[in-house]
């Protein structure tokens, strides 16, 4: 069983990578995307999206982090995907999935899902330009507007030697509305060779024997979900060998994941970015703990990074004495 972390732009940066490996369970991370257009990345814009290449390409519990590239231009991400190889990135994942609007309109993400040719010529001219000992992936949705494409999405994927596929279960029209169309992912799979990796609206072990069902995919690849639940991973794997998981404890999430959240997110940035992560993270964490709920309640308002620490101090003070 494969488990992955999947990319969230301003949200899976090198600190969340760092502090979720470190709970366990997830066996790859992937960095938020480097664009790519016409240029050569001077290596500084690697190293800000992907740290770990100063440390081996791995997180400090050992995961391997791709480095994700977005773009539309097969010369010049095949380049770029090169010079990031030779700086230490261990895979290379490529993004065909991005929804933004934004990013349609320049030629990235998930818009070239409407033509898999290009999708083809993509991962085609990058697999080529990296070593074979380099993997080469892809993340794709099931189409653009609708699912008409899906298959021939995989096949392009599957026909340039791609090391493994990645697909969320909606079109890019749907965003990330539920549901997920994890059958979708099952034809998908049946109609390639490459490995494939679901993705999408796997909140728990319910869900993930759902997917498991109609997709036939044991591997997944896990975003929202555990940034919500951090011991997620940990929990699919126990499940998935038949045995029971003791999940962390809110004071445990507090302590241990939480608090250093801040203080490597000051130390990095500035006390404005800790504060406003921190407050996002809190609404993520909501989803799953309401402690956290109630604890973004308090503290949504808070002005200052000291504000927000007080709050979390006096919220981890009174779980103590109960």
């Amino acid at each position: 069983m494969f488990i992955a972390l999947a990319p969230m732009e301003g949200v899976v940066d090198a600190v969340m990578r760092d502090l979720l490996t470190s709970v366990g369970g997830i066996d790859q991370c992937t960095t938020e995307f480097v664009r790519v257009t016409d240029r050569e990345i001077p290596d500084h814009v690697f190293h800000k999206y992907c740290p770990e290449l100063l440390s081996g390409g791995k997180t400090p519990s050992g995961v391997p982090v791709y480095v994700q590239l977005l773009g539309g231009k097969p010369e010049w991400l095949a380049i770029n995907a090169l010079r990031a190889y030779e700086l230490g990135a261990p895979g290379i994942d490529l993004n065909f999935g991005c929804p933004a609007k934004t990013v349609n309109r320049h030629d990235g993400g998930a818009t070239l899902l409407k033509n898999p040719h290009r999708l083809f010529d993509v991962i085609f001219a990058v697999r080529k330009a990296v070593p074979p000992e380099c993997p080469v992936t892809a993340k794709v949705r099931l189409g653009f507007a609708d699912k008409s494409l899906a298959i021939e999405i995989a096949q392009a994927v599957d026909q340039a030697e791609a090391s493994r596929l990645t697909i969320h279960a909606r079109t890019r029209a749907e965003g990330y509305q539920p549901p997920a169309h994890w059958e979708y992912i099952g034809l998908m799979r049946e109609a390639v060779q490459v490995p494939v990796v679901a993705n999408g609206d796997i909140w728990n072990a319910k869900e993930y024997d759902l997917c498991v069902k109609a997709s036939g995919c044991r591997d997944v690849a896990l975003g929202r979900p555990l940034i919500a639940f951090p011991d997620l991973a940990q929990l699919l794997k126990t499940h998935s060998q038949g045995k029971t998981h003791s999940p962390l404890k809110w004071q445990e999430i507090q302590h241990q994941l939480l608090v250093p959240f801040l203080d490597r997110c000051e130390n990095d940035r500035h006390q404005n970015f800790a504060l406003n992560r921190g407050k996002q993270w809190l609404r993520q964490l909501a989803r799953h703990y309401p402690e956290a709920d109630a604890l973004f309640a308090l503290v949504k308002t808070c002005p200052t990074l000291a504000d927000l620490r007080k709050g979390i101090k006096a919220a981890l003070t009174e779980t103590r004495l109960i």
